[in-house]
């Protein structure tokens, strides 16, 4: 049998993707769009560049994500002090919509919590973030910080 960390690490996300989508879906939100109204209101106006780097999410993705948020009217795009960078920031009706959904997240992370367990899920975020560290320093090249 294959033992792939990656294609399980995947099918776990889409699991669990599945059901905060479906338990936000009353606030107009996925989980991707929530997970960067929630950072970007927690770090402030940011550039594209740092809030791909805080979400681990490539360039393109956010982008694609972004253009949506802004279409909305969740976000806006500013031009940076060098005229060339992006700094993105919430609307007003961003942080509405984000007020709104807040609950239906806590809902639906407090019942995988219930359902996995509260040290568990402390575990598996642990154990998740030392996944990150190790996934950007192999892509990075960086194979002494992999291995820490």
């Amino acid at each position: 049998m294959l033992h792939c960390n990656c294609s399980i690490l995947r099918s776990a996300s889409r699991a669990l993707s599945v059901a905060y989508d479906e338990a936000l879906s009353p606030s107009g939100l996925r989980s991707t769009q929530f997970a960067i109204l929630a950072r970007m209101n927690a770090v402030g106006p940011t550039g594209v560049n740092n809030l791909a780097d805080r979400l681990t999410m490539d360039r393109t993705t956010l982008g694609r994500n972004v253009r949506i948020l802004e279409r909305d009217g969740l976000i806006v795009i500013g031009v940076g002090k060098d005229r060339r960078a992006r700094v993105l920031e919430l609307t007003p009706k961003g942080r509405k919509v984000l007020e709104k959904a807040m609950p239906l997240w806590r809902e639906v992370h407090e019942r995988f919590e219930a359902m996995l367990g509260e040290q568990e899920a402390d575990t598996l975020r642990a154990t998740l973030a030392d996944v990150i560290r190790a996934g950007r320093a192999l892509y990075s090249g960086d194979l002494a910080t992999a291995t820490e």
